[in-house]
């Protein structure tokens, strides 16, 4: 059985400075460890092409999108002085969308709306 899909994945992809991997992998180390221990947050974790790092993570819903941003809000103002984030994506149902869209207005992500779809 399946139901209707409320999920919000968060899509950032970064471009660690030059002679910075080894930082930007230990500060992840530490994004792991915060985000394990979030409620909402179904899945989490980075991968890496070279200095283009790429954190895949997905949450029940909007309010756990929100709290996870604040959860790791230090770390991620860490992550920007070693590298540069090239894109940020959200995407998740219209509804969920906008309940995040205030509270998220500084980071500017850009959204893209579910048109269909659905979760086990």
């Amino acid at each position: 059985m399946s139901n209707p899909d409320k999920v919000c994945t968060i899509h950032p992809y970064f471009k660690v400075h030059k002679g910075k991997i080894r930082d930007f992998k230990e500060l992840v180390k530490k994004f792991i460890a915060k985000s394990e221990k979030e409620k909402g947050c179904l899945y989490y974790g980075f991968t890496f092409d070279g200095n283009n790092a790429f954190c895949r993570e997905g949450y029940e819903d909007a309010s756990a999108v929100v709290a996870h941003v604040k959860n790791v809000t230090p770390l991620i103002n860490k992550a920007l002085k070693i590298s540069d984030l090239e894109r940020f994506e959200i995407h998740a149902p219209k509804k969920e969308i906008d309940k995040m869209q205030k509270p998220l207005k500084d980071l500017a992500p850009q959204y893209f709306a579910l048109v269909g779809g659905f979760t086990r």
